[in-house]
This record gives structure tokens, sequence and C-alpha cells, in this order.
């Protein structure tokens, strides 16, 4: 009893499938991980200088890696790609060679598509930057987990679950605080629930985030 698992790897091959999609022999399965890690993170990173806005969203859900031998397919799901875009047409071309630099990729073509998510706060990603924006500038945690399940059920998600943990709003001792809205089923693989972790850095530590939404019914 007690024993945990990842929502999403527990719904592999059911309702949830692969953000990597590629084939290596095991010589050189590690750095096509290494690669994979890579690409994300420079993404991320490049993002969170060119975009600027007051809630501290970036708006990133999930970012897919397709592998061929001859290309490297990667999609960009985001909840608002016109903040990238916006003042600066040629951003994503701008992105696309710096990443084919930094990977020198010689024999390897590098593709980047961005795809925009119809209801961005029905995503637990986008949903944990805007709780951490909410911390960092300071407000109730009780406050910003109540207007992330507000901004949820406003898309239409069928159950939400939060959990805060750390030395909230600052206090000597660290604790874990969750609140549940609607039904949240972990134990039923057919369920398709969208999670994830998130680490916020405050003025009095690191907040840890887990966001847990129950997308349809079984």
């Amino acid at each position: 009893m007690g024993q945990k698992i990842n929502p999403l790897g527990f719904r592999l091959g059911t309702t949830q499938s692969h953000d990597s999609l590629w084939f290596a022999q095991p010589i050189n399965y590690s750095e096509n991980l290494q690669e994979d890690k890579k690409i994300r993170d420079y993404i991320k990173n490049y993002i969170k200088i060119n975009i600027r806005i007051s809630s501290g969203v970036e708006g990133i859900a999930g970012i897919k890696i397709k592998k061929r031998i001859d290309l490297i397919q990667v999609i960009i799901s985001m909840g608002f790609p016109k903040l990238l875009i916006e003042g600066k047409p040629g951003r994503i071309e701008e992105l696309q060679m710096n990443l084919q630099k930094k990977l020198n990729c010689v024999n390897r073509k590098l593709n980047i598509a961005i795809t925009r998510i119809a209801n961005p706060y029905g995503h637990p990603n986008i949903l944990a930057e805007f709780i951490a924006g909410q911390l960092r500038n300071r407000v109730s945690f009780r406050k910003a987990m109540k207007k992330a399940i507000e901004l949820t059920q406003q898309a239409g998600t069928k159950g939400i679950q939060v959990q805060i943990a750390g030395r909230i709003d600052g206090k000597e001792i660290a604790r874990v605080e969750w609140i549940r809205e609607g039904r949240v089923p972990l134990q039923t693989i057919r369920a398709k629930i969208d999670y994830c972790s998130y680490t916020v850095r405050t003025i009095y530590g690191v907040l840890g985030i887990k966001v847990w939404i129950f997308v349809n019914k079984e």
C-alpha cells in the first residue's frame, strides 16, 4: 500500500502515447535521449526569454519529437502561440536555425511546427505555470488554487486536483496542501488523466506543484 506511479506512465498504450517517437540501437539510445532533453530545454528557455507577460504563463503544453534518418520533427503545443509570433514574425525560423546549430545537425533537417490548444487552461502544464506565477507575485496559495480550478472548469473538464508542497506562505515548517473539485479517478486506466509536476522558486524557497486533470469519462 502507499506505492505511487506516474499517471501518464500508468496509462501508456491505453489513453496516453509517448512524447518521443523514434527507434535507436541500444548503443545509440542514451545519445538520442540526451538530444531530446537538449531540444526541450532549449525551446523552453527560448520561449521563456522571448515571452514577457504579467501572468507568467508561457503556454507550453507539450513538446513532441519525431525522428527519422534524415529529419527531426518537433511539434510544440501552445496555449497562446500569438505571444511568440507577435512583433517578430521570423521567431520560429530563428529558433529553428539556432537549435539546428546547437545540435550540430549535418545530415538531418530540423523542422519545428507550432499547434494551438483550444482550451489552454484545460492542460496541467499551463495551469501549473499560472499557479507558479501567482505564488511568485505573493498571492495566497488558496486564492491561486481556487482561481486555477475556476479556469479549468470553464475549459469543460470533469475534475481537477491541485497540490502544493513546501514552505507555503513562508512558514517555518514545510507542509502539503491540496484541493480537489469533481472526479479524479487515478486508479482507472481507461480514464484519460493529464498530469504534470512543476517546480517554482519563491523568496521563501522551492515549492512543488502537482496538477491532475480528468479529461473524459471511462
